[in-house]
């Protein structure tokens, strides 16, 4: 059975069979083999593949890693573990921001402290989208009952409505720029912040505010299956949230 992944991301990154073979350093024919019959190249060949052709190795060859090799690698794409995301240096977080050349994604329920400690963020976000970086912003929908139920766990109530809705207006800045800003109504275990193959994951903590629980820093790694468990989660309430504006409108 061919391997129609391998032969899409191969396509849809503008090569063909015979310039990843030149590029890897094997026989055209070798990495046809590879596509139509489905055979699994050696690791060295799996890693430099899945880097040219920008996708993970698991997904290429799922096969290929066992669960137990991608739990050790896993493990390697920890960073660096917080014990609060208050002591995230702010530094971190404008690096991450300022390098990202693909994809930024913030999943939270309001997220306000980034556009607190940063006055600069909205237009940093637009400048990003407009260089083609695929820039998405989930806020929590302050309508519905997930909110108010954070709220109260919190013993706030009512207060995470009132600072989704006081960020909003900070996202409403980026409306015309190509980046969107969606509502879902998710229970959030973890707030995640995407960076390209980077990423920051805030652990929620019931009773605890988000600035004192948890934090890891995560980097991604062929064959690892951490950073991809949190990309799930991404995918998921991406197909679950609503757009909050059609930006040819709002153009």
């Amino acid at each position: 059975m061919p391997n129609h992944r391998l032969r899409d991301a191969i396509l849809r990154n503008g090569m063909t069979p015979l310039v990843v073979a030149e590029k890897i350093g094997v026989d055209s024919k070798t990495v046809e083999r590879w596509i139509t019959q489905d055979r699994t190249p050696y690791p060295r060949h799996r890693h430099a593949i899945a880097a040219l052709v920008r996708e993970d190795e698991s997904y290429l060859w799922p096969n290929a890693v066992t669960p137990e090799t991608a739990s050790r690698i896993g493990q390697n794409e920890v960073v660096q573990l917080y014990s609060r995301r208050s002591s995230v240096p702010y530094d971190l977080w404008q690096r991450l921001i300022n390098r990202a050349e693909r994809r930024i994604d913030i999943l939270a329920y309001a997220g306000l402290f980034l556009v607190e400690q940063d006055p600069k963020l909205m237009d940093t976000l637009r400048a990003k989208a407009a260089a083609g970086v695929k820039v998405t912003v989930f806020l929590g929908d302050p309508d519905k009952p997930a909110i108010e139920r954070r709220s109260i766990e919190e013993g706030m109530p009512g207060v995470m409505a009132a600072k989704i809705r006081q960020v909003q207006q900070y996202y409403d800045r980026l409306k015309g720029s190509g980046a969107e800003v969606r509502y879902h109504e998710t229970t959030l275990y973890n707030s995640i912040y995407r960076f390209d193959d980077e990423m920051l994951v805030n652990m929620h903590v019931l009773g605890l505010p988000a600035p004192h629980a948890p934090v890891m820093h995560l980097r991604k790694l062929s064959g690892g299956d951490l950073f991809g468990t949190y990309v799930d989660t991404l995918d998921r309430v991406r197909a679950a949230s609503v757009l909050q504006w059609d930006d040819e409108v709002a153009a």
